[in-house]
């Protein structure tokens, strides 16, 4: 009995003839206290009489209008309930392309757009998920194929047991073992397992830092680098490590792209309470097409000169969790081929 009454259809038919039974006796009660007071002794029974039978007549219309109404309803909403539960389970089976139709009750309605919005979503992660699997084991095999030839040599006697035959395999190991620690690192940024030492530093230490280290790189690149930082300390709230980090990424990201005599600007100010760094560069930009996605995993954008310099593809991935970690955000923007591209880290401002 008790599971009879969980069943949505029969607490709603329950509910409503709750509704007809208190409303009778409602009546019935009323009636026979306003038969009493205005009604004679010697004509009292026959107009109970009649009251009843009316009262009778109507409870019987309104038992049938309440389960009728109760009925549609039901079916109305059990269908919709059904219909999620069978694209719930099919979703559960693997099949993201499951969408359910949208009633015209604006709940039942909001309900099914809702599912209809994380049934897309898991789609989408699905599609990433695979492509990511693709994109990983293609990663891999540039690097093992590289070790492979190299020992086919060696085993073949065409390659010499030289140290430049044994340096060249090390730096493809090398390859390899950048990818394999970019992977766990950015596996443990995505699930929140960053250690994050937040202090409160001014940013343009940092800044100033990370130009230092990527000197030689811009030397060899015939670039120029132009720091624009504010006049009076810029301090942040942030783990300085990781900052420097997503810096390194952003400006090398900038002196990689840009041709020789090209030049990169990185500017820091204080914006709507917010620290702001903005990398900007003339190099070969972004297209439209691309920038929307400029932050998935192993994206690329040029894939053949992102791993000609070695990159996994996966460094600005890493850099937005790094910074959406720390309260922060990046932002990327391009006009287009050929014109550049601006990079905008958002960070919280720090007080003293």
């Amino acid at each position: 009995m008790i599971h009879f009454w969980r069943q949505l259809r029969w607490q709603i038919i329950g509910a409503q003839m709750l509704v007809v039974i208190v409303g009778v006796v409602a009546l019935s009660l009323t009636a026979n206290a306003l038969l009493e007071q205005t009604v004679s002794p010697d004509q009292l029974a026959t107009v109970r009489a009649a009251v009843i039978q009316a009262l009778t007549v109507a409870a019987i219309a309104a038992t049938i209008a309440g389960l009728t109404t109760s009925i549609l309803l039901v079916q109305v909403i059990l269908r919709s309930l059904r219909s999620i539960a069978r694209s719930s389970q099919r979703i559960a089976a693997g099949r993201y392309d499951e969408r359910v139709h949208v009633p015209a009750s604006d709940e039942l309605r909001a309900v099914a757009e809702s599912f209809n919005q994380m049934a897309e979503a898991l789609e989408q992660i699905e599609q990433r998920r695979v492509a990511m699997i693709g994109n990983v084991a293609h990663e891999l095999r540039t690097p093992l194929a590289g070790i492979e030839g190299y020992l086919e040599g060696l085993i073949d006697g065409v390659l010499p047991s030289a140290p430049e035959t044994f340096i060249d395999m090390q730096h493809e190991v090398r390859r390899l073992r950048r990818l394999v620690d970019d992977l766990q690192i950015l596996s443990r940024v995505e699930a929140g397992q960053i250690s994050l030492n937040f202090t409160t530093f001014d940013i343009n230490d940092v800044i100033r830092r990370v130009v230092a280290q990527l000197q030689p790189q811009v030397l060899d690149g015939c670039l120029q680098v132009v720091c624009e930082r504010a006049n009076q300390p810029l301090l942040t709230r942030a783990d300085p490590d990781r900052v420097a980090q997503i810096l390194l990424n952003l400006i090398g990201n900038a002196v990689r792209y840009t041709p020789e005599g090209g030049c990169i600007t990185v500017r820091s100010a204080l914006v709507d309470e917010q620290v702001q760094v903005v990398v900007e560069d003339t190099g070969i930009g972004i297209a439209p097409e691309h920038l929307p996605y400029i932050f998935e995993r192993f994206y690329r954008a040029d894939p053949s000169r992102s791993r000609a310099s070695g990159g996994s593809g996966i460094g600005l991935t890493i850099a937005r969790h790094l910074a959406w970690a720390m309260g922060g955000d990046i932002t990327a923007y391009s006009a287009g081929l050929g014109k550049g591209s601006t990079f905008t880290l958002t960070l919280p401002r720090g007080t003293v």
